[in-house]
């Protein structure tokens, strides 16, 4: 996840040298500016910046393309290949200086690779709570027990941690792409080059690390490798879908539904974790239950985000179906479904243990009256917003105010 802070340091770089007047307005040339100050700025021995800037001043007109060309052939295969593809910048000076299991890629110790945010730790709370309030009566297990809370934690903590972590790149991907009557429409190149490595980091085996974390503690199960890759699926979809229905193209029911229950993997990713860290046997039948449940818990939040993610280009099953059906004809196709949804949930419940049925609706209901809610379902009464039917005008008033 190095590429994270190499992304924040750049961005940061290149504002500190447009703001000093130092811009060639030229895309590459600013990126090497950028790194070059980057290098420059880094902490090297005992050498003071003075030093440094004196060394430079000294020996920088000696150093001609020929002079670069023979230095190019000094460094073996691999390393041609990273200046070429990566730039040697790209590499942060940090891997050489730390401690040796940064070094070994291949066998050094995977957990320092596998790095995740504070944003993306507090963002993760909320999801933690909920699972541990409602996916723990399924393990038998008492919530209100501190100890057996935190057994568990360490590893679902960071595993939803390092899922929001690659959430947040594909959010600011669609926000990136929505340009048009944003601020971020003044620097499109810069826009640009931070979506590149963004989908790049998204794209290029974004589990790798996570894998080899569980990989590395005996928990990795093909059920959990098919859910994380289920990820990348569905951040996959909400690209494809969210920039069809910005750019007014058609977005196919299929696809839509596809990832509305795609949208919740990080929770089956978590489930399936808890039962190889109680090493206890996968139950079929719960998480079918679950799954099912899922879905009309990830209706109820794209209802109650409905115009927040209108704003983020963000998926959401109401937008969509806006696009699909029309904004007079999308209520009643989406009540439908939470309609047949909801008389699915019904008969599964049915089909559980006496006392875990019960345990459900006691905590859906407990759910709803903390959601402010009141009615006799336990999933409260569904409230479908007012659609937007010119989302652009929606986003463009909404980005002005």
């Amino acid at each position: 996840m190095e590429e994270m802070g190499k992304l924040v340091n750049l961005q940061s770089i290149l504002s500190f040298i447009e703001e000093r007047h130092l811009s060639s307005n030229h895309q590459d040339s600013d990126r090497f500016l950028a790194e070059f100050t980057m290098f420059m700025a880094k902490q090297c021995g005992n050498l003071t910046m003075e030093a440094k800037f004196s060394l430079i001043s000294d020996y920088l007109p000696k150093i001609s393309p020929a002079v670069l060309e023979e230095a190019a052939l000094c460094l073996t295969g691999e390393g041609v290949q990273l200046g070429h593809q990566q730039n040697c910048v790209d590499l942060p000076t940090e891997v050489y200086c730390e401690s040796e299991s940064n070094v070994d890629v291949m066998g050094g110790d995977v957990e320092d690779m596998a790095m995740v945010g504070l944003e993306s730790m507090q963002r993760a709370n909320s999801t933690l709570e909920d699972f541990c309030r409602f996916y723990f009566i399924f393990h038998e297990m008492d919530v209100k027990k501190p100890e057996l809370v935190f057994k568990y934690l360490p590893m679902l903590s960071f595993t939803e941690s390092y899922i929001y972590q690659l959430d947040s790149y594909n959010e600011r991907i669609l926000h990136l792409s929505m340009t048009a009557g944003t601020t971020d429409a003044k620097k499109p190149e810069r826009n640009h080059i931070m979506k590149g490595h963004l989908l790049k980091v998204i794209k290029n085996d974004p589990f790798g690390p996570l894998f080899s974390v569980l990989e590395d503690h005996g928990l990795m199960t093909e059920r959990i490798r098919a859910e994380l890759r289920s990820g990348e699926e569905y951040w996959l979809l909400e690209r494809k879908l969210c920039n069809s229905l910005a750019a007014k193209q058609q977005v196919l029911i299929e696809d839509v539904m596809r990832a509305i229950h795609l949208k919740s993997f990080d929770y089956r990713v978590l489930n399936l974790l808890l039962y190889q860290l109680r090493r206890t046997k996968v139950n079929d039948l719960h998480m079918k239950f679950l799954s099912v449940s899922e879905f009309l818990v990830e209706v109820s939040d794209d209802l109650f985000d409905y115009e927040d993610d209108v704003v983020e280009n963000s998926f959401n099953i109401l937008r969509m179906f806006v696009g699909i059906y029309g904004a007079s004809k999308a209520p009643s196709m989406l009540a439908q479904c939470i309609t047949e949804a909801e008389e699915k949930y019904v008969g599964l419940s049915k089909t559980l243990e006496e006392n875990l049925s019960l345990n459900c609706w006691r905590r859906c209901e407990e759910a709803t009256r903390e959601g402010g809610k009141n009615s006799v379902h336990c999933f409260g009464t569904w409230h479908i917003p007012t659609v937007i039917s010119d989302e652009g005008l929606y986003r463009l008033n909404n980005t002005q105010n």
